[in-house]
């Protein structure tokens, strides 16, 4: 939640708050919706309908996408967990990483798992 907290950038799901629900014992997290779905969806779509992202498409998300990740790079976080279940849109096409549930901050400028 705090490496979520201190990001702010177009291409990351934005955090809005957080509070502790007493009754549920649920720590709860309110960050941007991204009305757009997921690229897990837009794959499936496109599965279902027998079509296919244009090479234009395919670069505009991938642009985005890079954008994200060097956001949280400059900031040494290392999401850790990139897929297209994790990549959201809005219904403007804007692309927003998120889920950075295993994420990590790099202390020294390395990792070790």
């Amino acid at each position: 939640m705090r490496i979520l907290a201190s990001i702010k950038h177009t291409n990351i799901i934005g955090y809005k708050e957080a509070f502790f629900e007493d009754s549920t014992s649920s720590l709860c997290i309110i960050m941007d919706y991204a009305d757009g779905g997921d690229m897990m969806k837009m794959i499936s779509n496109h599965k279902k309908k027998n079509t296919r992202f244009t090479e234009k498409e395919l670069w505009y998300f991938f642009i985005q996408i890079v954008r994200g990740m060097k956001a949280l790079h400059d900031l040494k976080i290392l999401h850790r967990d990139i897929k297209c279940a994790n990549i959201f849109l809005t219904k403007e096409g804007v692309i927003k990483l998120g889920d950075l549930n295993v994420s990590k901050v790099a202390k020294k400028g390395l990792l070790h798992t």
